[in-house]
């Protein structure tokens, strides 16, 4: 059976399937999830556990040796790490990637076990496994914004931003950071306690026994049974005032608030803080639905901001903090550049080698192939992304390879005045095979990344799958729908001019230089081995770079202070740098390049915002910037005079001023001193810092116990 014969002779059959592939590929277009990676499988989870006022020693031997010891139990895991902080432990337990994703959960499931049956751990200290968040990235993140509210207003007021943008059809989660915690504080004075005959203890028994919070049971009555819920609980700060407390002998009572202060008030020092631009904040987190358009999520949640600066009480503001969608529809647009300038480009090629006709009849393949391959993905379920954009320029070169071969091929067929319909049929059935071998061929050198079983493999898989389809697509449509075309549309000029074309001219100089290298072949080859050879050297000479920094117009600045600093040290590191960006940063109608918002997270960072960042856990000598620059080109100019500030202003941190990284985040290069010694590792730390800054090219270098 030969399609090409089967397209040309059912011509109107070929031509109302392509309209169909078409109009159902540009519809799949438009349906097509969008987000700046692909899904991929994350085999990592973190332990966590409190022991107030321990030093890190403490915790090492009593909580983090002992939890490393149960993990180390199951047989999938593959690697398990530990910090150990004051007051806090952080084990990480990374999995075998052979562990596949369907049964993740068992296994954490089958660790949160071990762990609760742990006998081996301090009084009070509970190991808390996190498996749930991770590699979730919040790609849209709002800001609300106030130095006129209480902390208290602007929670409220966050939390109902929340409950609106969960509605989103896109939107997964919602989470908030900045939430100062309150705590109720009964304020009294000694002195006066002591009149009344009254203690501490005497007043913490008497609330304690009062505000009673545990479940009273049921009752079976008749055929009912009765859930019993005991009263007295506390429902505000008036019913705790309203307490009566027995003073003295005589049966005499008070109420609670004549002899204390009642109020509420954040905890101090506060956990986590939030400041955008200069002023205090709560900052909305917004993760996507598996399968869903972050561009689509991203104008809903701009319409939504719209709105609340709309209705917000005056002096309280929401606007965007990151936006991710904005970087992915970019690379959709550049895709989209690129595909017109493929056409333009294999158009002017093709009508200056082989004429208008036969090169539409090539350009045409482009946009088909492309169309195709959409509708294809969107068969196998595969969005738009970084990875499969990236597939989809690279196969933008190849896949016009077997139209020009299939449609030149035809070219010479008619001037050697063979009939159409056989000049169509001759050369699908010279090279069909061969253009398919060739196709598979191609395919294969991206197989690895496919079946490659990490992290990793799950990200740049999708460029085998992708380019696969684009190739195939092309194959087919090379043998049916460029024959069609070139049986209709390609023409023999039949001219008595003995003018030389190009290739004409090209012929004749390959015919010379042909019978030279001939003649002088033991030098040709030398001189060949030789190309090749510096061909490598000069290979040796291009980066090695497996995913480049991110273009966007986003850079971030790591604060690391001295370990222990208190949170208001940090807060005033980050009040300073905020001063700085405003006086010397900050775009405005004088200054077109710089900075146009930025947020501050202080003693916690943010929710993932990019595949490259995961949040550490709380730490008050920390904090984490996130500056929009006023376009991408920018980034270096903002880096360069942050990092110079800040290594003046601030000697003693850990500053570090970076773009985003694509792909994951994590080091280029990291050295694992191990001992027993503390003292002796420390020593060891430092010396290999120094040797490793007198290398060309290194920057940043620390360790991972931060600033001392």
């Amino acid at each position: 059976m030969n399609l090409t014969k089967i397209a040309i002779k059912r011509d109107r059959v070929t031509f109302a399937l392509m309209v169909v592939v078409i109009i159902m590929g540009i519809t799949t277009y438009g349906n097509l999830s969008r987000d700046d990676m692909p899904p991929y499988t994350v085999r990592v989870a973190t332990i966590v556990s409190d022991f107030p006022g321990a030093n890190p020693e403490r915790i090492e031997q009593l909580v983090s040796k002992n939890i490393e010891e149960t993990v180390q139990e199951l047989p999938e895991v593959k690697k398990v790490t530990s910090q150990s902080r004051t007051g806090l432990s952080v084990v990480t337990v990374t999995l075998k990637d052979e562990v596949k994703p369907e049964e993740l959960q068992d296994v954490w499931d089958s660790l949160r076990r071990k762990l609760e049956g742990m006998q081996n751990l301090p009084d009070g200290v509970i190991p808390d496994l996190n498996d749930d968040d991770v590699g979730v990235v919040y790609g849209v993140m709002v800001g609300l914004l106030s130095n006129d509210f209480s902390d208290e207003e602007l929670e409220q007021t966050a939390k109902k931003l929340r409950d609106d943008l969960i509605t989103l059809p896109d939107s997964a989660k919602v989470e908030l950071n900045g939430i100062q915690e309150q705590q109720i504080l009964v304020e009294f004075d000694p002195v006066r306690l002591g009149e009344y005959g009254l203690t501490v203890g005497k007043l913490q028994q008497q609330i304690q026994a009062t505000n009673i919070l545990d479940s009273g049971g049921e009752v079976s009555v008749d055929d009912k049974r009765l859930v019993l819920e005991p009263s007295g609980n506390f429902e505000g700060l008036d019913d705790l005032a309203r307490l009566l407390i027995p003073v003295g002998n005589e049966g005499r009572t008070l109420f609670l608030g004549d002899i204390t202060t009642i109020r509420q008030a954040p905890i101090s020092p506060p956990q986590a803080l939030v400041r955008v631009n200069g002023k205090r904040a709560v900052a909305l987190s917004i993760s996507l639905k598996k399968g869903a358009n972050i561009v689509t999520m991203g104008k809903m949640v701009d319409d939504r901001i719209a709105y609340y600066n709309q209705t917000l009480p005056l002096g309280m503001e929401a606007i965007r903090l990151a936006s991710l969608d904005v970087h992915v529809q970019k690379s959709i647009n550049d895709f989209t550049g690129n595909l017109i300038q493929s056409i333009t480009v294999v158009l002017l090629v093709m009508l200056v080698f082989l004429g208008l006709r036969t090169g539409l009849v090539v350009a045409a393949l482009i946009p088909m192939v492309t169309i195709m391959t959409l509708l294809l993905m969107g068969v196998v379920d595969m969005g738009l992304n970084q990875v499969t954009l990236a597939a989809l320029i690279m196969a933008l070169g190849m896949m016009v390879d077997n139209g020009i071969v299939v449609s030149e091929s035809m070219l010479v067929k008619l001037q050697a005045e063979e009939s159409r319909m056989a000049a169509a049929s001759a050369t699908t059935d010279e090279l069909g095979i061969p253009l398919l071998i060739s196709t598979l061929t191609t395919s294969a050198a991206f197989l690895a990344f496919y079946l490659a079983e990490t992290d990793m493999g799950d990200i740049v898989g999708p460029l085998f799958v992708v380019i696969s389809l684009a190739l195939l697509s092309s194959w087919i449509l090379a043998l049916t729908v460029i024959p069609l075309l070139g049986y209709h549309f390609i023409q023999i000029k039949k001219t008595t001019s003995k003018k030389q074309s190009i290739f004409d001219r090209l012929r004749d100089v390959y015919l010379k230089v042909l019978p030279l290298a001939l003649r002088i072949r033991l030098i040709f080859v030398i001189g060949m081995l030789l190309l090749f050879v510096l061909s490598l050297k000069g290979f040796g000479l291009v980066p090695f770079i497996f995913f480049p920094d991110s273009d966007r117009n986003l850079i971030t600045l790591d604060i690391n202070l001295p370990l222990g600093s208190k949170i208001e040290t940090t807060q005033s590191v980050t009040e300073a740098i905020d001063a700085y960006i405003r006086k010397e940063l900050l775009v405005n109608p004088e200054r077109q390049h710089g900075v146009v918002d930025w947020s501050a997270y202080i003693g916690e960072g943010p929710q993932s915002y990019d595949l490259g960042y995961t949040a550490d856990e709380a730490n008050s000598s920390y904090a984490h910037m996130l500056i929009n620059t006023s376009h991408g080109d920018d980034n270096q100019m903002v880096i360069d005079n942050l990092s110079s500030f800040c290594f003046q202003q601030f000697p003693d941190a850990d500053i570090r001023a970076n773009r985003l990284n694509q792909g994951g985040g994590g080091t280029p290069v990291e050295i694992r001193i191990q001992g027993e010694s503390p003292d002796q590792l420390f020593q060891l730390a430092a010396q290999v810092k120094s040797r490793l800054r007198e290398i060309p090219g290194t920057r940043n270098i620390s360790d991972d116990w931060g600033p001392s």
